[in-house]
């Protein structure tokens, strides 16, 4: 008898030495849900939204939504069928060849480097505000303003995530499950208390709810519309962690894809209520709570005691700490597991693919993304006035550029079965094709933006916008260290090593 089908595994895929069956279903929706991290980038991300759409910011939610469940569709089915820890670098790889691969990774690798450098910089910001906070002191408030105090406690942030994560799965885990369930609860509380006390009429800030702010074609203009998707991108960035996971995730094949599904939606949830709560509260003026108060980077830090009290306040600071200090941590693995697998491919140097023979983690690959983040932010720090907010914007083209790459590799991969019948179709065809489309129309627009000096905060290095030099400067230095890594590594771009070919899929017999 003939049951569901299943794809032979393909010969070039290697053993990285990762450890087997370290982490099921819901470890890897927490893991995931850390990775977004939530409360982390509601803080830093809200007022930038707003400032772009206003109160549509519910509807910039729910758009920048749309492509990511398009493309999760895709890693789900690319996981499937060639579950290797690279994701997105193996598998554009398999369907476009090495060099479009080689800049996938390349791009993944860099959009992670930036959201650690991002999370270490909330997290050294919350930590002093808690402290503050704690011992109502405005003196510890003010560390974070020291330079000289807020790097060094940055570089410690990161040096710690660093180590947890270089001690395995099972560890990173253990204390994923408190973080990621602290953050969450103190999120809900949040909103119940926000949309409660906006709606007794005691706030002088607060609006009236509207279904009107669900609603895209509100939107004033086109440029706002993409500028806030941008954003929106950057806020659902991480979900892909579930798949960089695959060589240890248990219970087969599918688990990996329906950990990140699963993700996605309780992340869009969770932004839809606290987008809806915080406008009703605070409204989007210019002055005082207003969304639009370009002097508040980090909302939560502004709202935490009006909308919880002093007493409760406290909870939204240690929230929004532990959400970056988590994501902190769960964001090395998918630079890590990247890097360790275009080096056991030969795409970049050997050394890549060191597994530490007891915790079974890319040792030298998550210390090298420890030291290139905290050398980044360091650079970045010194360079903006507005390090988070330019890195935010930059962040969004990288993740449109890697994302759509592995959505269009999605459908290049499947092409032979697309006919086989209308699901297959589907999701293996035409829901990554249009998630790409979307993201690849953002990566564009986005590109030509980016190319104004006023791009963003306006903060400029010669001339020229701090944004593009994030951004596209990353991806021209890629293209320098492919040519170099080419003339080191012929085998891997005569695709020697690692094949372009298409899956060979054969039915399951009971």
């Amino acid at each position: 008898m003939v049951g569901e089908s299943h794809y032979l595994p393909e010969s070039d895929l290697q053993d990285k030495g990762l450890s087997r069956n370290s982490i099921g279903l819901l470890g890897s929706v927490v893991v995931a849900i850390s990775t977004v991290a939530p409360v982390y980038t509601l803080t830093g991300a809200l007022g930038p939204t707003v400032n772009q759409v206003g109160t549509h910011m519910p509807a910039i939610f729910l758009v920048g939504f749309v492509p990511m469940l398009l493309v999760a569709f895709a890693y789900r089915e690319l996981s499937k069928a060639v579950p290797d820890a690279g994701t997105s670098f193996t598998w554009t790889v398999k369907a476009f060849g090495p060099r479009v691969g080689w800049m996938c990774g390349w791009g993944l690798v860099m959009a992670t480097i930036i959201v650690l450098s991002n999370l270490a910089g909330i997290g050294t910001s919350f930590f002093y505000l808690a402290l503050g906070e704690a011992f109502d002191s405005d003196r510890i408030r003010d560390l974070d303003d020291n330079k000289l105090v807020h790097v060094p406690t940055c570089l410690a942030f990161i040096a710690t995530a660093t180590a947890i994560s270089y001690r395995g799965m099972t560890v990173t885990k253990r204390v994923q499950y408190v973080l990621v369930a602290l953050q969450l609860a103190v999120l809900a509380l949040f909103v119940v208390m926000a949309i409660g006390k906006a709606g007794a009429g005691d706030v002088p800030t607060s609006i009236p709810f509207s279904f009107d702010w669900f609603n895209p074609f509100s939107i004033g203009s086109f440029a706002a519309l993409t500028a806030g998707l941008s954003l929106s991108i950057f806020m659902y960035w991480g979900w892909d962690t579930a798949l960089s996971i695959n060589e240890e995730t248990a219970g087969g094949p599918k688990v990996p894809g329906r950990a990140a599904i699963i993700s996605v939606l309780c992340i869009v949830v969770a932004y839809l209520t606290t987008g809806v709560a915080t406008l009703m509260y605070a409204g989007t003026g210019t002055t005082g709570l207003g969304l639009n108060n370009d002097e508040d980077d980090n909302i939560f830090a502004k709202l935490a005691d009006p909308v919880m009290g002093s007493g409760l306040g406290v909870l939204m600071f240690v929230a929004v700490l532990a959400s970056s200090v988590a994501s902190l941590q769960t964001t090395f693995i998918p630079v890590a597991r990247t890097l360790l697998s275009m080096s056991t491919y030969q795409a970049v140097p050997k050394v890549f693919s060191r597994v530490h023979p007891r915790y079974k983690t890319p040792g030298f690959a998550t210390i090298t993304a420890g030291v290139a983040t905290g050398a980044f932010y360091t650079v970045m720090t010194i360079l903006s006035e507005n390090v988070l907010t330019d890195t935010i914007y930059a962040l969004g083209l990288m993740i449109c550029f890697y994302y759509s790459l592995t959505a269009f590799s999605c459908v290049w991969y499947f092409r032979k079965d697309l006919s086989r019948s209308v699901r297959e179709a589907m999701v293996k065809g035409v829901m990554p094709a249009l998630g790409g489309l979307m993201l690849g129309a953002i990566f564009v627009k986005t590109l030509v933006d980016v190319a104004d000096p006023n791009y963003g905060d306006g903060n400029r290095v010669l001339g020229v916008g701090s944004v593009f030099i994030i951004g596209v400067g990353l991806l021209v230095l890629g293209v320098v260290l492919m040519e170099i890594r080419r003339i080191e590594s012929p085998a891997f771009f005569r695709g020697e090593v690692l094949k372009r070919d298409t899956p060979v899929l054969v039915p399951d017999e009971d």
